[in-house]
């Protein structure tokens, strides 16, 4: 190694009084008033608010994933002419099922016939009335033999039509 080379008196003066840099303290993650930390507190409150909704909207909906398990049953053996003429009666009750669900007993147990329809085509938004109409009035009650040499493509229009009331009907608070 090299000898240090020796410096000037004012030069060693110099570098003597120099000192570390002074780094500033870190910003803090904390607002700064206290408006920001009300801003954040309404944020976290409006989103509670919107979480529990859901939440209960989930679990009021309840019967709705229900019916649409046991409608997915039914289609099934809608497929097949020989379970056909039970899975209409299945389909019906299905959305009897739904209906008592969803509305209290007294106004939903005495339906039936004309004013049962009336009752599904009143809380249907998307107007599926007359398909379901044709499965209370006419295929509900006819002989197996009958219901097993139905077109496939007519079974399938009362299953998306019972899809669409369950999925769809409204029920006021």
């Amino acid at each position: 190694m090299e000898p240090a080379a020796k410096l000037d008196p004012m030069t060693e003066t110099a570098l003597r009084s120099l000192h570390d840099i002074v780094v500033p303290a870190p910003v803090s993650w904390w607002p700064q008033t206290w408006g920001w930390a009300l801003v954040a507190a309404l944020l976290a409150f409006a989103a509670l608010l919107v979480l529990l909704r859901w939440i209960r909207r989930y679990r009021a909906n309840a019967y709705r994933r229900e019916a649409l398990t046991l409608l997915e049953g039914v289609a099934d053996r809608l497929r097949h002419p020989a379970t056909r003429h039970d899975a209409i009666q299945d389909l019906a009750e299905v959305l009897k099922r739904t209906a008592l669900a969803a509305w209290p007993r007294s106004q939903i147990a005495s339906l039936s016939g004309d004013g049962w329809v009336r009752f599904l085509d009143a809380h249907n938004e998307d107007g599926t009335g007359d398909t379901l109409e044709r499965l209370l009035d006419d295929f509900e009650y006819h002989g197996a033999e009958i219901v097993a040499d139905l077109p496939s493509n007519v079974c399938g229009d009362l299953v998306i039509a019972a899809r669409k009331w369950i999925e769809q009907h409204h029920v006021s608070a």
